[in-house]
């Protein structure tokens, strides 16, 4: 038999033999292509496996993202096709409320209230779940968003696109059992494709992974992550066309002399970004303290976001339509599709309007999202940006500065924004470039998107959407050893001690358990909670005098620990009670103070070593 032939015989029987593995294992609802790729797996490297895998997930995650964008666009566009105003006035007070509505209706019967959403929740899973994803996630954040964004909510689908796409790429890992390090990988493979499939920018998509999801991760294998990029981004090139594509064209030529308007700028998008950032939090803590149900929240948001896209039209849906009318100069079309349609057209008409739409933006978006909308804000800062960006340029220009680069600092200003908004300047700048194929205006870019996220640090270090999850130690910051010792488990670290002693205990009960105990510290407890410590040290030069043998007891001889470790502090806590005490031994309470164990500062070090050992290759 030829080689070639033989070679190919051997690879059919071996696949067989998994096909038969695989029944004998009970995997009777394996599909065709799951044993394709289960018999690849065992026949390609690791590396040649990832970046396959790299492919599959990356074109899954952006075919999620471009059918529901699609979806999203044909929608909005027969909502908003009515030429007249006075048409458009029903639609505007219907559809948001309905939109909110909806949404919160789908999640409390179709996904029994599960509603947690956005990048935190992605962040949260890397960190705290080892990167497992629930299945749901796959479609159920397409199905919300798209009836909140499509009737008219004031927020993004990148987001959600994010999350179908880390869902995606757990959940392919989990399936081939890929380690974590793996599962991670693909987590934010599938982000990634997911945002390049939204802007048609690959690049963007990887800085997102890497700015946004992979802090405080010590990443080193990105190809995987880069194809899948790629594959998302082509996907969504072939498929989309230019009005769902977030594309822009026009632009004027970068000038050096136009830097102060750049530096200007920045600094107004830092304080903006703020601003947004400040309002998104007091409206959060507003629906939080609500005591209603998730329904009256829902028609409590939706009613105030009716009223908001009446008065100012651009805030229904994405914006994207409206930001690209003011790029094109379309700005009088804005304005005819509102009541101030109904005034002659003049500059200042167009200053006070587009100063409102900026105002009340920030409170549109999270309205939708903790009214019980689903949604994200990329796009609401981007539109910000770019009406923040053509507000500024033609207040420059009424003001006799008529050489200000008006489209310029319109494209700029949504990345300046996002910047400050996301905390991501790397993937606003890249973002930006890619989608308005502004490469010549990497300079200004920079320099706006940095002024804003350095304004933004300086209010607060960590992004605020995220900070009370940082501050609870539920997902990853920039401090690595931090990020090591939350993967870790206190319970998991507890030796049970079944040598105790009581209060009560008799000179003889100590010498048995010393005979008998593998530490040198003894527990003494008073019925089954802690009441001291006995230290082997101490009591060694003591059992050897005779003098003392009638004087010993165990009150005598226990001392009350230096500190207690409770069963559901973090390790980080343990962490600092062992350098503060200096001690290597500490015993473990629960919440009444009963003993369950000790923790040894050895069983610590030795549990953040294999930890690393996991994590290192990510």
């Amino acid at each position: 038999m030829p080689f070639k032939k033989y070679k190919l015989f051997r690879n059919y029987l071996e696949f067989t033999r998994l096909v038969r593995k695989t029944r004998q294992y009970g995997l009777k609802k394996v599909k065709s292509y799951e044993l394709i790729l289960l018999w690849l797996k065992t026949k390609l490297s690791h590396s040649q496996f990832l970046i396959l895998s790299g492919v599959l997930v990356g074109c899954t995650a952006g075919l999620a993202g471009i059918i529901l964008k699609s979806l999203v666009h044909y929608i909005h566009y027969i909502i908003t096709s009515k030429v007249h105003f006075e048409d458009q006035i029903l639609f505007y007070i219907l559809f948001p409320f309905l939109g909110i509505v909806l949404t919160t209706l789908i999640v409390i019967y179709f996904f029994h209230g599960q509603d947690r959403k956005g990048i935190a929740a992605i962040l949260y899973e890397i960190a705290r779940n080892s990167s497992f994803v629930s299945p749901v996630k796959m479609y159920s954040q397409i199905v919300q968003s798209a009836v909140t964004v499509s009737l008219g909510g004031s927020a993004g689908l990148e987001s959600p696109m994010a999350v179908t796409g880390a869902a995606i790429g757990s959940n392919f890992a989990q399936t081939y059992k890929l380690s974590y390090k793996d599962r991670t990988l693909l987590l934010a493979s599938g982000a990634s494709a997911g945002i390049a499939a939204a802007f048609n920018a690959p690049i963007a998509g990887v800085m997102f992974a890497f700015e946004i999801l992979l802090t405080g991760v010590v990443f080193t294998d990105f190809i995987p992550l880069v194809v899948a990029a790629v594959c998302g981004s082509l996907l969504s090139r072939i498929i989309l066309n230019e009005e769902v594509l977030f594309k822009f064209n026009a632009r004027h030529d970068f000038n050096y002399y136009n830097l102060p308007y750049y530096l200007l700028l920045g600094i107004i998008c830092g304080l903006y970004g703020r601003y947004f950032i400040v309002v998104a939090q007091k409206v959060e803590h507003f629906f939080h303290r609500l005591k209603v149900s998730k329904i009256k929240k829902a028609m409590i948001g939706g009613s105030i976001l009716s009223l908001l896209c009446v008065a100012f039209p651009p805030l229904f849906g994405e914006g994207y339509s409206s930001i690209k009318s003011i790029v094109n100069g379309d700005i009088h079309q804005i304005i005819q599709h509102s009541f101030l349609g109904y005034v002659a057209y003049k500059e200042w008409i167009v200053i006070l309007f587009l100063t409102l739409v900026c105002i009340f933006k920030a409170f549109a978006t999270p309205v939708t999202l903790y009214g019980g909308g689903n949604g994200g804000n990329f796009a609401p800062s981007l539109f910000a940006g770019g009406t923040l960006g053509y507000l500024f340029g033609i207040i420059c220009t009424q003001a006799g500065f008529v050489q200000a680069p008006v489209i310029n600092l319109t494209i700029v200003g949504m990345a300046g924004v996002m910047s400050g908004v996301l905390y991501a300047p790397l993937t606003a700048i890249f973002l930006i470039a890619e989608s308005s194929s502004g490469y010549d205006l990497f300079i200004p870019l920079m320099i706006v998107c940095v002024i804003s996220f350095l304004i933004a640090k300086w209010f607060s270090a960590i992004s605020p959407d995220l900070k009370k999850l940082a501050d609870e130690g539920k997902i990853f910051t920039r401090a690595y050893d931090k990020n090591i010792f939350l993967v870790m488990n206190t319970k998991d670290l507890i030796e049970p001690v079944t040598a105790t002693l009581h209060v009560t205990s008799s000179y003889s009960d100590l010498l048995e358990v010393i005979k008998t105990g593998k530490r040198n510290v003894i527990p003494v407890l008073d019925h089954t909670q802690l009441a001291g410590i006995i230290y082997l040290d101490d009591v060694r030069p003591l059992l050897f005098n005779p003098e003392f043998r009638g004087q010993l007891n165990v009150l005598n001889l226990m001392k009350i620990p230096v500190e207690v470790i409770h069963a559901e502090e973090d390790m980080i806590s343990v962490v600092n009670k062992f350098d503060e005490t200096s001690t290597w031994v500490l015993p473990v309470v629960d919440n009444s103070n009963n003993f369950i164990g000790f923790i040894s500062k050895s069983a610590v070090l030795n549990r953040y070593r294999q930890v690393l050992k996991e994590h290192s290759d990510v």
